[in-house]
């Protein structure tokens, strides 16, 4: 039977909301403030947390914020109640990583059909986490150490990221490594001018964070979902355990970080002195080899492409549509294949 926590202050509204989720035969926990609800949610682990925003002792963001600390209760779907249909109210919400949102008032119907959608999904994402990259699979059958990492990726509780949604900005204290069990992430930094640029591009078994975690600093760079993906976050903590233990993870993390470092000073190199034809071949064979490899073929905007080679957006279509012309590539929408690998590896020589 699946475990609901209901935070709400309101005596009326949270009654009922009870009243409804135990006819439907759900296990239901409550509390008065966010405060209690915290403590509640530490110790029951429900399976949905309903939460309203405007509470006293801690608010629904104080509380999706302390909850997204613990490991064990970042991945639980989270869905706000809120009375305030506001975008920017809503829009810091799923920023942070809540699921969904009920505006209130709300019916039956609604509200078990927003908790019923969020379990089925949680169910899915259960059964997809063996299903990681096979390089990563490859990796962690090598040796005890990695091994035991993959234990802990296994263990810890997967989560939903939404298309846009950021996952961390830049600045921010490093809370662990995430890994990509499913979707696309992108990392940014901005220009003093506002002007985006592309760091990396990362899907299914990458990890992002790892620089973060290695060298105890703040995030470099901001990292936002490109796609509706699914992550895990390996804590700081259980990092920490692993990498004293097993010195062939540490290693193992270093190659990692030192491959990134590579490809960014490669791509700094093409952006302070290729043409735009080469930049674009640069960046195009950077994408061929992370992405076509999985899927045969980019799937990637416009505007993330322009971010990516540091281009103006209608430089980048008028790239593209000269590349097609001359069967470098094809393209439809947001897809592009390579045909010509040698030629477009020539021009970015």
């Amino acid at each position: 039977m699946s475990k609901v926590l209901i935070i709400e202050d309101h005596d009326g509204i949270r009654g009922n909301i009870v009243e409804i989720l135990e006819m439907a035969l759900y296990t239901v926990f409550e509390a008065k403030n966010g405060k209690i609800g915290v403590e509640m949610a530490l110790q029951h682990l429900p399976d949905v947390i309903l939460c309203d925003i405007m509470m006293p002792e801690l608010d629904g963001y104080g509380v999706l914020y302390m909850l997204n600390k613990h490991a064990e209760t970042s991945g639980i779907p989270f869905i706000f109640l809120t009375a305030k249909a506001e975008y920017t109210d809503l829009r810091k919400g799923m920023e942070m990583g809540a699921d969904d949102y009920l505006t209130k008032p709300f019916d039956d119907m609604e509200l078990l059909n927003a908790i019923e959608i969020r379990l089925k999904k949680k169910a899915a994402a259960k059964t997809e986490i063996p299903s990681t990259a096979d390089e990563f699979r490859e990796l962690v059958a090598k040796t005890d150490g990695l091994a035991e990492f993959n234990k802990i990726i296994q263990g810890n509780k997967s989560r939903e990221i939404k298309k846009n949604q950021i996952i961390y900005y830049e600045g921010d204290n490093g809370r662990g490594l995430y890994m990509i069990i499913q979707g696309k992430i992108k990392t940014i930094k901005l220009s003093n001018d506002g002007r985006e640029l592309m760091t990396g591009m990362y899907s299914a078994g990458d990890f992002i964070g790892i620089n973060a975690i290695l060298g105890n600093t703040p995030y470099t760079d901001t990292s936002t979902a490109t796609e509706d993906s699914l992550i895990c976050l390996i804590t700081s903590e259980q990092m920490d355990n692993v990498l004293n233990r097993y010195p062939e993870v540490a290693r193992k993390f270093i190659q990692l970080l030192s491959r990134d470092n590579q490809e960014k000073e490669e791509q700094l190199l093409q952006l302070a002195y290729y043409s735009v034809r080469k930049k674009m071949a640069g960046t195009l064979l950077r994408l061929h080899h992370k992405e076509a490899s999985k899927n045969g073929f980019i799937n990637i905007t416009r505007e993330d492409l322009a971010a990516m080679a540091c281009m103006a957006a209608e430089t980048v279509s008028r790239t593209l549509s000269d590349f097609s012309h001359e069967k470098l590539i094809e393209r439809s929408g947001t897809l592009i294949t390579v045909l010509d690998y040698d030629k477009l590896s020539k021009m970015k020589n």
